[in-house]
C-alpha cells in the first residue's frame, strides 16, 4: 500500500488534544493516530448504515448470581443466528468475564448488547464492533 503525504493545519488546542491522544494510546506518531481515527470513523459510519459487522459483547458480573448467567444464555439463544461463540473467564473468585462473539447487522448487534448489558447485576458491559467485510 502506497502512502501519500499531505499537510494538516490545526489550532493549538486541537494539536494538543491530538498529541495527548497519541500519547494516551501509545501510537508511534500523529500519522498513525490520524489513520486510526479515520478508520474508526469509517467503521462507525457503516454501523449507522446497518451494514454487516462483527463484534464482541464483553460482560463482567458476579458468577455466583446464577440468574445473570441464565438471562444471558436466554438472550443469546433468542439471538442465536447472530451469536458466533461464547467464552467465559474467572477474573477472581467472584467476578466472571463473558465474551460473546457476534456477527450481523449493526443495529441488531446493538440491540443484543443493550439487552445483555441491561441485565440486573452486570457490573460492566461493552459492545465493540468492526467491519466484517
Amino acid at each position: 500500500m502506497s502512502v501519500t503525504r499531505f499537510g494538516v493545519s490545526l489550532d493549538e488546542e486541537l494539536l494538543k488534544a491530538l498529541d495527548d491522544y497519541v500519547s494516551d494510546n501509545a501510537f508511534a506518531n500523529r500519522s498513525q493516530a490520524i489513520r486510526h481515527l479515520i478508520e474508526k470513523n469509517m467503521v462507525e459510519e457503516k454501523w449507522k448504515c446497518d451494514n454487516i459487522v462483527a463484534g464482541a459483547v464483553v460482560l463482567v458480573y458476579n458468577h455466583d448470581k446464577k440468574e445473570i448467567l441464565k438471562k444471558s444464555t436466554d438472550i443469546q439463544y433468542y439471538y442465536k443466528d447472530f451469536v458466533l461463540s461464547v467464552q467465559g473467564f474467572y477474573l477472581n473468585n467472584i467476578n466472571y468475564m463473558e465474551i460473546i462473539a457476534v456477527k450481523g447487522p449493526s443495529k441488531k448487534l446493538t440491540e443484543i448488547s443493550e439487552k445483555l448489558i441491561s441485565i440486573k447485576g452486570i457490573q460492566h458491559g461493552k459492545l465493540v464492533m468492526s467491519k466484517a467485510q
